[in-house]
């Protein structure tokens, strides 16, 4: 029974640093206590995706226009900020055309696949990491 509720916990616990991971940038990693490593996540995946906003702005965030970046891009992939700003932009009110918009999609596109590949990371050193077993 104690090895099903281990079990258990490390799964609870392999999940909860997944989707802190998802949240904010890096902060899987922080409760892992890899404080370094969280801050150069947290630092590389902001600064790429704050590029992107700057080079296209925020119209690059395009639930509607640009589903394929949004969704199949993994700009969703950043943060739950992603879907608010995709509700800020959908009725079009930031239209962005050109080079602008392509160059600001593929950085904050990298920016989310970065943190995506960060989230299987933090979720992969959880499970190595697993639980202590309960003594009794």
């Amino acid at each position: 029974m104690t090895v099903l509720r281990t079990k258990e916990k490390q799964v609870l616990f392999s999940l909860i640093v997944g989707l802190l991971s998802w949240l904010v940038p890096g902060a899987g990693h922080l409760v892992l206590k890899e404080k370094e490593r969280s801050i150069i996540i947290f630092a590389t995946i902001v600064l790429t995706f704050c590029i992107g906003i700057y080079i296209g702005s925020i119209g690059v965030i395009n639930l509607y226009g640009a589903t394929p970046w949004y969704v199949v891009g993994a700009q969703v992939m950043n943060s739950p900020m992603v879907l608010v700003l995709g509700r800020v932009t959908a009725g079009g009110a930031y239209p962005v055309h050109g080079w602008p918009n392509e160059i600001g999609q593929i950085y904050t596109s990298t920016a989310g696949l970065l943190n995506l590949l960060c989230v299987v990371n933090a979720v992969y050193m959880a499970h190595l990491r697993g639980i202590e077993p309960a003594e009794g």
